[in-house]
């Protein structure tokens, strides 16, 4: 999937100027219950502000909390310019990007802003891809690295009638192999199928059913 079919669109989003006061955005933040947001300008993404970037120029000034939130804008603090992804690309890219901030902005050309992404976002659509929220069997299982072993168990699959909650796969080039993880309805041939894909070379790890 790609994080234009996960983001949420720039009319969606709770955003700052580098001229906000500080003390709005930290009204806004706590009225919506977020940790951070975009700094647009003219539709321009220029970085992130956050509570945490707020309170730490906050304690290493020497002055009230209200009289810095009161005489600071959003251009003095804010920072994480790098903190955007563009929609093209895959949901997976988001991990290594968010930096421990909750959100990620999705640009387009000239860093045209165009909505986030949050780390829930993600999260729910990891668990969408493993499954994990369907009830059903996982079967962990190895198979070695040769063309068509995928078009293989598609047929095993096929043969015994199983419906696929969720397929992934895991690279072991180290042992030329790969770890797959198939997970899928629960019936009454699991056995039955677990050992066909032995039988055809597939070498069985685990199988483990939903609690």
């Amino acid at each position: 999937m790609f994080v234009k079919g996960i983001m949420k669109e720039a009319h969606q989003c709770w955003t700052a100027s580098m001229e906000t006061p500080l003390k709005d955005v930290i009204s806004k933040l706590n009225q919506h219950d977020i940790q951070g947001m975009p700094v647009v300008v003219e539709g321009i993404f220029k970085g992130m502000v956050s509570k945490e970037l707020i309170y730490k120029s906050f304690f290493e000034s020497s002055l009230t909390k209200e009289t810095f939130l009161e005489q600071h804008k959003v251009g003095d603090v804010m920072a994480h310019e790098d903190l955007y992804i563009t929609e093209s690309d895959v949901f997976e890219q988001t991990l290594t990007t968010f930096k421990g901030f909750p959100i990620v902005a999705v640009i387009g050309p000239n860093s045209k802003f165009l909505g986030i992404v949050t780390r829930y976002d993600i999260l729910e659509q990891f668990e969408s891809a493993f499954g994990m929220k369907k009830k059903g069997v996982r079967i962990a299982f190895t198979s070695e690295e040769s063309e068509g072993r995928i078009a293989r168990l598609a047929e095993i699959v096929k043969q015994y009638h199983e419906n696929i909650i969720s397929l992934a796969t895991f690279d072991e080039t180290a042992k030329l192999a790969r770890r797959i993880v198939l997970k899928i309805e629960k019936k009454d041939n699991i056995d039955k199928f677990a050992k066909k894909l032995e039988r055809s070379g597939f070498r069985i790890l685990d199988i483990k059913e939903d609690s």
